[in-house]
């Protein structure tokens, strides 16, 4: 009876040894699938973006996001050899959540560096921007002055409400700022006489000039100046060298130059930063 027993035991502890082995084999081929996985995603460049911030990104006829950054952002892709991957940020205030959580690798929309730099590791500045006031053609506001006691639209989150924080004269002296989720708003509201003016980036104001409002001006006055940067998760500084890398190699061989041209009906080309020069 006792060598039977321990001839079970010895038969369960066998099984038991098997069935282990067995199972350890096939959780290594899931950790071996998922590593490879992981890889693959490692050469997906997500790129979190304003979906409307013509010329520099936006939503066309036939559905499909373009602009500027976008196409920079295929090329610096196509020339690593990522797989491009493009994330309209549809609420622009949760840009922060998304690359500190992983949603996004990058923020390449637009992207103000000044007064940001604490909150993200970014690329070199690449475009020069400056804020403009628009109004209508007929309207008594031709300078920064005429602005007292009026009331203006901005985007919400936008680096503008930054600009007008830093002019506390200007700030002060008008009547109200209201803040509108897409900046198309802004423009109709103009049109309709609900705001006197807008703040917004000269090339978008441009845009919305040249393609639908062409009863609508850039006054000669600015707000402010600022540059743009590819925003990264910050301390993320292997993959912002490399993409800077490669940016650096585009504006070297003229390629960032010849993607400007195809918006050089909003001066995209005059606010280029070539790091070369």
């Amino acid at each position: 009876m006792i060598n039977m027993n321990k001839k079970i035991l010895i038969a369960l502890a066998l099984m038991i040894f098997i069935s282990m082995n067995t199972a350890s084999a096939g959780l290594f081929d899931i950790a071996e699938d998922a590593l490879q996985s992981t890889e693959n995603n490692d050469t997906t460049l997500v790129v979190g973006f304003n979906p409307i911030f013509p010329p520099f990104e936006y939503l066309t006829d036939n559905g499909s996001y373009t602009g500027f950054d976008l196409d920079l952002a295929k090329e610096v892709c196509a020339r690593n050899n990522w797989t491009f991957e493009a994330k309209p940020l549809i609420d622009w205030n949760s840009k922060e959540f998304e690359i500190n959580s992983g949603e996004i690798d990058c923020i390449w929309s637009s992207f103000t560096i000044d007064g940001r730099e604490d909150k993200y590791t970014f690329s070199e500045p690449y475009f020069n921007n400056t804020q403009v006031v628009v109004v209508n053609s007929n309207s008594d506001i031709k300078t920064l002055d005429d602005l007292n006691g009026k009331t203006v639209e901005v985007q919400e989150g936008s680096s503008v409400i930054d600009g007008l924080n830093n002019n506390t004269t200007l700030k002060n002296s008008l009547k109200d700022i209201v803040e509108v989720r897409d900046i198309t708003i802004a423009f109709m509201d103009l049109k309709s006489g609900v705001c006197d003016a807008i703040l917004v980036d000269r090339e978008i104001a441009n845009y919305h000039i040249n393609t639908q409002h062409p009863e609508d001006k850039v006054l000669n006055e600015s707000i402010s100046y600022e540059k743009y940067g590819i925003g990264f998760k910050n301390g993320n500084t292997e993959l912002r060298d490399q993409v800077q890398k490669t940016l650096d190699e585009m504006f070297k061989d003229g390629t960032v130059e010849k993607l400007a041209q195809k918006y050089s009906d909003y001066d995209i080309e005059k606010g280029l930063i070539n790091p070369s020069t």
